[in-house]
């Protein structure tokens, strides 16, 4: 398995599990525990960013192209309606 493969199979297995934290946050009601989840969201959010930039920094990720202002403001403006 080439570098860039386990890289983006790796990115993706880490926003999955970040959704799946997510869903269990917001349906805890032990406030121990969701804090714990939450730390541990924190943590692999962290550990996601870095893999993302050096995704980036090797080639294996491109970004899409930087939103124009007019466009956050449209889209704010549709969601804040």
């Amino acid at each position: 398995m080439q570098e860039k493969d386990m890289v983006n199979d790796t990115l993706s297995q880490i926003n999955s599990s970040l959704t799946g934290y997510a869903n269990v946050i917001a349906q805890a009601s032990n406030p121990q525990f969701r804090q714990m989840v939450q730390q541990i969201r924190n943590s692999c959010e962290t550990f996601q960013y870095d893999l993302y930039k050096l995704a980036e920094q090797k080639g294996f990720y491109k970004p899409a192209m930087q939103a124009e202002q007019s466009e956050i403001m449209q889209v704010k403006s549709q969601f804040s309606g």
